[in-house]
């Protein structure tokens, strides 16, 4: 059985919309495209690749397929990128849609119409931890199904007021252990959670 691990770029406010640039969602007038590009720096650089660092294989909302679709084949060998780049193109791609024929980055499948019985059945598989960039429809689906087994964010020290959120209200309650944490010289909380079982409460 294999985990599945959300990880997401996020402001104060769980803002997760559009962090790489200008032009990659301006869906609800969303403005602030790129907002995590004045924090990237040396530790940021090593916690990614260090999320990267184990087998995975991509779980991928329709809109965020066709952004990486759209961009990481593209990435040519002189880019610093072009290491994330190869594996992204590589390891096989699970998407949240119904239309198979219109998958055509290399090792891309569908993952049908009941997204989340097909998600849980992936995780009944041997095989390598199912990973979510972006994708926030799809992660929250996934929250609400209780089926995220681990949450690394990258936690940004600003607050964006509006956009696509990391948690919607129906996310199922659960308890997180912190594994990790590093912050940044600029001020980017590094944390790794992972799931602990249910929800305790007590009283003062």
């Amino acid at each position: 059985m294999r985990k599945l691990i959300v990880a997401a770029f996020i402001s104060l406010d769980g803002v997760m919309q559009a962090p790489g640039g200008p032009q990659e969602d301006t869906s609800g007038g969303f403005t602030y495209g790129g907002w995590i590009v004045p924090y990237a720096e040396e530790v940021f650089g090593q916690a990614m690749q260090a999320l990267f660092s184990q087998p995975f294989e991509l779980l991928l909302g329709r809109r965020t397929y066709d952004i990486f679709a759209g961009y990481w084949p593209k990435v040519e060998g002189s880019s610093e990128d072009f290491s994330i780049a190869n594996l992204f193109n590589s390891v096989p791609k699970h998407v949240a849609t119904h239309t198979p024929a219109t998958l055509d980055w290399h090792n891309s499948h569908a993952l049908g119409v009941d997204i989340t019985a097909a998600v849980r059945a992936l995780k009944q598989q041997d095989g390598a931890n199912l990973l979510t960039q972006g994708s926030s429809v799809l992660v929250q689906q996934l929250l609400a199904a209780g089926l995220v087994d681990e949450l690394q964010l990258l936690i940004h020290p600003l607050l964006l007021g509006h956009g696509k959120r990391l948690f919607g209200d129906d996310a199922a309650a659960a308890a997180f252990t912190l594994q990790h944490s590093q912050v940044s010289p600029k001020g980017v909380v590094i944390a790794r959670y992972v799931r602990a079982g249910e929800v305790q409460t007590g009283s003062f």
